[in-house]
């Protein structure tokens, strides 16, 4: 029987991978070991196609009519404290805050207008001015959920998680993901509280979160590290099944710690991910749907998460047809 001292140890860093030669590696020492094991030939390799385009900007956000109104029926309602924050909105730098100060406008202002309906002000209004509040604040309260969608996938920092114009991570180096999964929590408290008066937004902790995501496109190297790993799974898987012989020949025993290690971190993410867009009161763009189920679900098996775990299962298989060397 053949001897080997060999075994596929994958030690697990902190650090990213933007060469993508670098995610390769592992896969390569792995089926050199086979190779060796064998003695009949390289592993073929195909390379994995790339993660989906994420929706366009006019498929994934919702069209929201413009509230207007004049000076004088804003003035109107002085009362509610509303009119230097609609006259901030309305300035230079307003028009032109990103999507996520946007958010933190329409949200504040919901709040005031709704602190001011449930308060005695109505009563000091004329009858027209009561109706006026009244629609303003029907109309903000059910934009408020369209707003906040729009916030977060019109952001640069949401949508360039998706970039495809990304690498998969190396299987001994995935990142610590706790800053990204800090953030994604942050941005569901945010809509899972948005109605809530009680609860205060921090613009400062917000813009920090968003931060955190713009560091790198997570979700799309999660992907694409699973779709790597799923597809040397499966070249090896074959390179086996074609080279199976009924002789003593024997692989060196392999470790699995980093295939659980990518699993479990790819598991968490992605239902941070789906937990975002779940959170939502309303019902999400199509395109939206079709791309979480495609390619952010958990359960659908054509989607990168089910289909790496099948491959390990496969690969499993695969070996077993072969005893494990024993160590020398």
């Amino acid at each position: 029987m053949k001897r080997f001292n060999c075994i596929w140890v994958l030690p697990l860093t902190l650090l990213g991978c933007t060469d993508p030669h670098q995610a390769e590696a592992p896969w390569e020492a792995y089926h050199q070991q086979l190779e060796s094991a064998l003695a009949d030939g390289p592993v073929e390799t195909r390379s994995p196609p790339n993660i989906g385009a994420f929706p366009a900007r006019e498929a994934r956000l919702f069209d929201i009519d413009e509230t207007r109104d004049s000076l004088l029926n804003v003035y109107a309602l002085r009362e509610c404290e509303i009119t230097s924050l609609v006259a901030a909105r309305n300035n230079q730098l307003g028009k032109v805050a990103p999507p996520s100060q946007q958010w933190l406008y329409e949200r504040t202002l919901w709040q005031r207008l709704t602190l001011c309906w449930t308060s005695d002000v109505p009563e000091t209004l004329s009858s027209e001015n009561r109706e006026r509040l009244n629609k303003l604040m029907s109309t903000k309260t059910a934009q408020l959920p369209y707003v906040s969608w729009n916030a977060i996938f019109d952001s640069d920092e949401w949508t360039d998680s998706f970039a495809r114009a990304s690498h998969p991570l190396k299987i001994d180096a995935i990142p610590s993901i706790e800053p990204q999964l800090e953030a994604v929590r942050y941005l569901q408290q945010m809509v899972e509280h948005q109605f809530s008066l009680a609860w205060h937004q921090d613009s400062s902790r917000l813009e920090e979160q968003l931060n955190t995501l713009r560091a790198r496109p997570l979700t799309a190297e999660m992907l694409r590290t699973l779709m790597l790993a799923s597809q040397r799974l499966e070249d090896a898987s074959e390179y086996l099944n074609e080279h199976a012989t009924p002789d003593e020949t024997c692989l060196p025993r392999w470790n699995k710690q980093r295939l659980a290690a990518l699993s479990d971190a790819a598991q968490q993410w992605l239902i941070a991910v789906n937990g975002l867009i779940n959170q939502y009161p309303i019902v999400v763009p199509e395109a939206i749907q079709a791309y979480q189920s495609r390619w952010l679900s958990l359960q659908a098996p054509d989607a990168p998460w089910q289909r790496y775990q099948a491959t390990i299962k496969s690969h499993e298989r695969a070996r077993a047809q072969f005893s494990n060397c024993t160590p020398n």
